[in-house]
């Protein structure tokens, strides 16, 4: 029985059906399957999926966001009994769009694409000042910090706020991973970045080799 529930669950995360997510994800968890097994086992299984179909070309980035916002919508029955019960997530990650840029989608698909692999999230939201993610680094003791922009002018915020980091001696406790449309490789490289997603899939298995469970 809980192999077909895990299946439902899979394919109502890679069909975006944000109903029968919340629906299976209660149905499970009203016959006694773990918090952990419906996560590890049912969303993160479809969301898995949905990564690979979207690296294929086989997806394309609304699919995703209807994916990932099922895969959400199951998360909230799951994430209180998860915190009781002590599983152990992929890690922490404080992600946030950096100070000057009110661009949200893309930092919110990565998040969900990073969550959906098994990590927590602290969504810090948009126009965060370095102070912020220092903050956030103290208060919630992320392995990753992440960080987006979306227009070149903002870019350069992400170099002050790696500054900052390292001026608060907190950059040796975090990778730091960095994405958005004007940011490339040889930019992350320069500002000193650990890590460069180029799209929300691809984020994902960033955070994962940066915490190495790639």
């Amino acid at each position: 029985m809980s192999e077909k529930i895990f299946e439902k669950l899979s394919t109502a995360v890679l069909e975006g059906d944000s109903g029968t997510s919340v629906e299976t994800t209660q149905k499970g968890l009203d016959e006694g399957l773990s918090a952990g097994d419906i996560l590890h086992s049912g969303l993160i299984v479809g969301m898995n999926e949905v990564g690979v179909r979207f690296k294929r070309g086989d997806m394309f980035v609304p699919e995703v966001l209807m994916s990932a916002e099922a895969m959400s919508e199951g998360m909230k029955l799951l994430r209180p009994l998860l915190a009781k019960s002590g599983v152990k997530m992929a890690g922490k990650i404080v992600m946030g769009t950096v100070k000057g840029d009110l661009h949200d989608i893309g930092k919110n698909l990565v998040s969900m694409m990073c969550e959906g692999a098994g990590f927590e999230i602290v969504n810090i939201g948009f126009d965060a000042a370095p102070e912020k993610f220092i903050e956030a680094i103290k208060e919630h003791q992320p392995n990753i910090v992440g960080m987006s922009a979306m227009l070149t002018t903002t870019m350069r915020a992400m170099g002050h706020t790696i500054k900052a980091i390292e001026e608060a001696g907190l950059r040796d406790t975090v990778d730091v991973m960095v994405g958005g449309a004007p940011v490339d490789q040889e930019f992350a490289d320069r500002i000193g970045a650990d890590g460069y997603g180029a799209n929300a899939p691809a984020s994902a298995d960033l955070a994962k080799e940066l915490v190495g469970i790639a």
